[in-house]
């Protein structure tokens, strides 16, 4: 009679060692840590990975990286300033993104270098929604003299404009002839760029109603030109009476103390007409503000602001990461939110926890 040994039978015989699931070369590799050195030097000669690093170190929320961020920052700064800072914002659906390839392929094919960045407040909730825009620029995306960056999503506005400030410096001495910030939330981001670019561009369409409606009059003041996208096929006429109407409404604006008339004018950014108006009118506007004083004493003013807002980013950054006031604010707002406090006394209590 033959013993039959059941255990055996439910043994697993020992295979061939299978290979691991993942590619082997495809697996990340550790980066080696560059120096403050070998960073202001790639960025330097134009290298886009070690530009690209230096701005997630300014992106990162990690005190160290701060800092090394900060030297690499104060190394760059003397071979900054030397590019044309231009804002864009626009309405929803003007086509933003459009007119920026279109633009930015215009000037790179006549030899400039262009770094795009935008701004977006609203990132928190959306998720990732500048790299859509940064996939809808395809031509400009490939293009070698051209560098397009997402703005950080999960700051604030605040947060995301003083680390954009800091981007346009590494751009800057990284040889970038030519900035381009995007702003792609809308509230007061368009105020945050203005403060920070030579040129504010305001993108808007007709066809979609009572224009002058349609955009807030405070947009319009901050604008140095305005331009009607979209002026193809059977929308020419219509962006034409769009453009005489906006112009009718700029004269009753208050003048320019830089002596600039805000012009007004049409393109079409799928078609690639009337772009080089746009750059024209941007050249004539450098020429005559650096020529009567107002383009150095805007940027000037552009440094008192970062200054004072360096300032108060310090000093509430400190304020808030003191560990008594994190625990005076997690037992005070509960009883903010219970109504047995006001906000008011419960602000002065949290406030009085320093002295």
């Amino acid at each position: 009679m033959v013993e039959h040994n059941f255990d055996t039978a439910l043994h697993e015989r020992e295979g061939i060692e299978q290979p691991s699931q993942v590619n082997p070369y495809l697996q990340k590799r550790k980066r080696r840590e560059l120096s403050v050195d070998e960073y202001v030097e790639g960025i330097r000669r134009g290298d886009r990975v070690i530009l690209s690093r230096a701005i997630t170190l300014i992106e990162s929320t990690n005190p160290e990286h701060h800092q090394f961020a900060q030297q690499v920052i104060e190394r760059c700064l003397p071979h900054s300033g030397n590019s044309l800072r231009i804002g864009i914002t626009g309405v929803p659906g003007a086509g933003k993104s459009t007119f920026i390839e279109a633009f930015g392929t215009f000037l790179t094919t006549h030899g400039k270098k262009i770094a795009v960045l935008a701004i977006d407040p609203s990132s928190e909730r959306s998720k990732g929604s500048i790299l859509g825009d940064k996939t809808r620029m395809e031509q400009l995306s490939v293009d070698p003299h051209a560098f397009i960056r997402p703005s950080p999503s999960g700051l604030t506005l605040g947060g995301v404009a003083r680390k954009t400030r800091e981007t346009i410096v590494l751009c800057e001495a990284a040889g970038f002839d030519v900035i381009i910030v995007e702003t792609v939330g809308v509230g007061q981001s368009e105020t945050v760029v203005k403060s920070m670019v030579d040129f504010f561009l305001l993108i808007m369409l007709s066809g979609a109603g009572d224009e002058l409606q349609g955009i807030k009059r405070g947009i319009m003041e901050m604008a140095d030109a305005l331009v009607i996208n979209k002026a193809d096929g059977d929308n020419v006429t219509p962006a034409q009476l769009a453009r005489t109407r906006y112009q009718s409404a700029l004269h009753l604006f208050p003048k320019n103390e830089n002596g600039w008339e805000v012009p007004v004018t049409t393109c079409s950014s799928i078609e690639h007409t009337d772009i080089d108006k746009v750059w024209e009118i941007i050249a004539q506007f450098e020429a005559l503000t650096k020529k009567n004083g107002f383009f150095e004493k805007n940027r000037n003013e552009q440094n008192v602001k970062i200054f004072y807002d360096w300032i108060d980013f310090t000093i509430k950054n400190n304020f808030f990461n003191r560990p008594e006031v994190q625990a005076a604010i997690e037992g005070l707002l509960p009883k903010v939110l219970a109504g047995e406090v006001t906000p008011y006394q419960a602000g002065s209590e949290v406030v009085g926890t320093e002295n």
